[in-house]
């Protein structure tokens, strides 16, 4: 299993953080966290790094759906997307969200198996949607 459904965009970081906001909005998620890595890390360790933000998305009826079959899975929320610089190839930047099937992997729950199916489609469509939009 992947542990993320990716893709590399031809484009600036700003563009591709507008674009990947946009996409997840599409398909029911927002963003309720934001944690800019680069910044974190230089300000706590005074260690330089390419541009690296992670977005909290969340997708209130699957996260809902989610916490009533177990209660201890907002341990695995919000589904976390990273729009990072892509240090092997200049001018690229990569957009990776969180396979939900670790959901399933990872509590062993079957049940959580349709949801994390939803959330995969919702997400891949996201990632899909922005190539379309190149």
């Amino acid at each position: 299993m992947n542990l993320a459904l990716s893709t590399t965009l031809e484009t600036s970081f700003e563009d591709a953080v507008a674009r990947t906001r946009a996409a997840l909005q599409e398909q029911g998620f927002g963003v309720l966290t934001e944690i800019d890595m680069q910044a974190t890390l230089k300000a706590k360790l005074d260690t330089d790094m390419e541009r690296y933000l992670i977005l909290g998305a969340c997708n209130p009826p699957l996260a809902h759906r989610a916490v009533q079959v177990d209660r201890q899975i907002g341990l695995l929320l919000p589904c976390n997307v990273v729009v990072r610089d892509n240090p092997a190839e200049e001018g690229t930047v990569l957009v990776e969200a969180m396979n939900p099937q670790l959901l399933v992997q990872v509590t062993g729950e079957p049940a959580l198996a349709a949801i994390a199916d939803d959330a995969g489609r919702r997400l891949q469509a996201a990632i899909d949607a922005l190539t379309a939009d190149a």
